[in-house]
């Protein structure tokens, strides 16, 4: 007996030592909106990819520059008739200078085509950020709105150990007294045993979240995160799905990487098209000693002539790359549509299990539940009929905290849809 007592109390004491690590943690309390920002200064998820748009950045500007001139000298370094290195005597006319300026000039608007590339791949960059951060904040949303609800049933489960365990401690001294059956003691330090393994699960689940929420928010591995949730109200909210289509087309980072990407193609497309024409070098060029004139002064004009290579291989592929940014855009847009409609169907259907009536219920529940208990000490009704209504009498609960949960998590699927916040959480 001793002994299957002790395997009772077990979870007991796990319960207690994580209460005492909480006790030892920096406890950090907050509504949604402050753990936004919270999210907002401290990721580094986001700090990581901010540096990517300032790189793609910095490539616009490099694509603005012009080629730089060439500068090219000949000078002799060994005169055969005199036998001597690097000769050179002005006074009588002898040794070779050759020294040439050419500068490259793009033609068929290469480098305003260029630029116009590497702009769109700094959207795509601004957009894949800003998709980042969308999904990012979703998780965040669902995180912290699991948390609330399992820190509400952890709420739950303390309160039904503590009746519970002073249940058992009664039978157990009315069994001590031979006033009590063994089987009704066990059966009650079962439903104890239950109740604290739940809670065990529960609190296994917190911890986790935890460790979520802390790398989300950046914040000490010490602090102890207490989601502040706030109730919806039970007013169903009109939505219009094609304007909430035209706000999701505006807002997803996914829809306008897919579509910076297409332009990115298009002008791609251009710009290896332009590529084809051939660029022009100019150049001044000046000789002593080595042509029909002492000082040779002279102008050079060259282009390579697009006999073979007329860049037909990367017009092609940039071809075949447009085709396929332009069904993928397409196939993005299909599905962010789908999104959109079944998010707000998803809101509308949960949004039908709240009403007013739902706190009324609640607490008319928890005045039954103490009826009943109060009930069962008083040898009013039987253990089975007591603990049949404390099991249903957890189930409802933890049902009632989940529909709450539920609505969260049609508000954060909403709020990803449409890429912005149309409902508060």
């Amino acid at each position: 007996m001793r002994f299957k007592i002790g395997l009772f109390l077990i979870p007991y004491f796990f319960c207690i030592t994580a209460l005492k690590a909480k006790a030892q943690a920096d406890t950090l309390s907050l509504n949604f909106q402050d753990a936004e920002k919270h999210f907002l200064d401290n990721n580094l998820s986001l700090l990581a990819q901010k540096y990517n748009i300032d790189a793609s950045k910095a490539l616009v500007s490099q694509a603005k520059l012009w080629d730089n001139p060439v500068l090219s000298t000949d000078q002799n370094i060994y005169d055969g008739g005199s036998k001597k290195f690097f000769y050179h005597n002005t006074s009588l006319g002898q040794g070779q200078v050759f020294v040439q300026l050419s500068q490259v000039f793009t033609t068929a608007g290469k480098r305003g085509k260029q630029v116009q590339v590497a702009k769109d791949n700094a959207q795509v960059q601004e957009a894949a950020f800003n998709d980042l951060m969308r999904n990012l904040r979703y998780n965040l949303q669902l995180d912290f709105s699991q948390l609330g609800s399992l820190v509400e049933q952890d709420k739950v489960y303390q309160a039904e150990i503590s009746s519970a365990s002073n249940l058992v401690n009664g039978i157990q001294q009315a069994f001590d007294a031979g006033n009590v059956a063994m089987k009704d003691l066990i059966r009650l330090k079962a439903l104890l045993f239950g109740l604290q393994n739940d809670r065990i699960e529960n609190s296994k689940q917190i911890n986790d979240l935890q460790t979520e929420l802390k790398t989300l928010l950046g914040t000490s591995e010490t602090t102890y995160i207490t989601p502040v949730i706030s109730s919806q109200s039970s007013q169903s909210i009109k939505l219009d799905i094609p304007a909430l289509i035209e706000q999701a087309k505006t807002n997803r980072g996914d829809y306008l990487s897919n579509k910076y990407q297409f332009n990115s193609a298009t002008h791609d497309l251009a710009y290896q098209k332009a590529l084809a024409a051939p660029d022009i070098t100019v150049g001044l060029s000046y000789d002593k000693n080595s042509s029909y004139a002492p000082n040779y002064y002279g102008l050079q004009i060259g282009l390579p002539l697009p006999f073979f290579n007329r860049n037909q291989g990367n017009i092609k592929s940039a071809t075949y790359t447009l085709k396929s940014q332009e069904s993928t855009m397409k196939a993005n847009e299909a599905q962010l549509k789908n999104e959109v409609v079944s998010a707000v169907r998803q809101y509308e259907l949960t949004q039908e299990m709240f009403s007013t009536q739902q706190t009324a219920f609640n607490e008319q529940y928890d005045k039954l539940f103490n009826s009943m208990l109060k009930s069962f000490k008083e040898r009013q009704i039987g253990l089975i009929e007591f603990v049949d209504f404390f099991d249903t009498y957890k189930d409802t609960k933890l049902k009632i905290l989940q529909q709450q949960y539920d609505l969260q998590k049609a508000i954060a699927d909403l709020n990803f849809a449409t890429g912005t916040t149309i409902i508060k959480p």
